[in-house]
């Protein structure tokens, strides 16, 4: 992705020991939790979301929206698959990306705190990207929910980001800033996206040993990206030497961009890869 070629050009070249902690209620929470394979889904080897057989045999039969007359009934099916895809992402994000949770806030569990994803040793990287995404339904390590559904992973996915910077040997951060409840309770320093991306910032991304950060953020995500500026103008000035946005509603924002970042970050104020063929290769040079 030319992101990627023109990021390298403006950078110059302890072990993780917040575990995240995951309870007991947490399990029996995900045991309960509807799989894909429990809705009758299942990812085939292209990314795309296919119907299975009752004998787990991938068809090439996508996504249904309208199982039935009743509208409602088929939103009920649309949102429970959605978030059987969330857990799905999780699980890659952890087992094919390598990526790990750490806790918002910091000693945290699943029953009262979110998490964010990073790569193992991110904190010692020269380089670490931070992937934000925008608001609504997606969380870590989705674009588009509705495109992971109806299109594949690749377009909906944060996954090939991730697999770009992992090669150039980045250390990654994804935020999580929709996550922001638990059992109806708000979650303490994320009850909103603006009150965990500033967390974030100031536990995760502040303390790390980078000399260079990379942004690479979503439609509202530029709007917090915008918002971070303000509040850490000193590490955006230092240490922040590029920002992608895409589809990016930051212009929204009460903040004005202050002049430095205006005229020496990158911005891609466009829509996502899927419209004007951007992906993380083709943005590089």
């Amino acid at each position: 992705m030319k992101v990627f070629r023109r990021i390298k050009a403006y950078i110059t070249p302890q072990h993780l020991k917040n575990q995240y902690c995951v309870s007991k209620i947490y399990c029996e929470k995900m045991a309960a939790t509807k799989t894909l394979a429990d809705l009758g889904y299942a990812f085939n080897s292209e990314g795309q979301l296919r119907k299975i057989c009752a004998d787990g045999k991938i068809t090439d039969e996508p996504f249904q929206f309208n199982i039935s007359k009743d509208h409602q009934q088929c939103q009920s099916h649309y949102e429970t698959l959605g978030e059987a895809v969330t857990e799905y992402i999780y699980q890659l994000l952890e087992t094919q990306e390598n990526l790990v949770r750490l806790p918002v806030p910091k000693d945290s569990t699943e029953d009262f705190g979110t998490f964010i994803f990073t790569s193992k040793d991110y904190d010692k990287k020269p380089v670490v990207m931070v992937l934000i995404h925008g608001s609504g339904a997606v969380r870590a390590g989705q674009w588009a929910r509705s495109l992971i559904i109806n299109e594949n992973l690749d377009m909906g996915t944060q996954i090939p980001y991730i697999k770009e910077a992992t090669a150039r040997d980045y250390g990654i951060i994804v935020l999580n800033p929709n996550d922001n409840t638990r059992n109806d309770k708000i979650i303490m320093n994320s009850s909103n996206s603006e009150e965990h991306s500033k967390y974030v910032w100031e536990h995760y991304i502040r303390p790390c040993s980078a000399t260079s950060i990379v942004i690479v953020a979503h439609s509202f995500g530029g709007y917090l990206t915008l918002m971070l500026s303000d509040m850490f103008r000193t590490d955006f000035e230092q240490r922040v030497k590029a920002v992608a946005l895409t589809d990016s509603v930051h212009r929204y924002s009460r903040v004005k961009m202050n002049v430095y970042l205006k005229t020496q970050r990158i911005g891609f104020p466009v829509p996502l890869p899927w419209t004007h063929q951007l992906t993380p290769q083709s943005m590089m040079y």
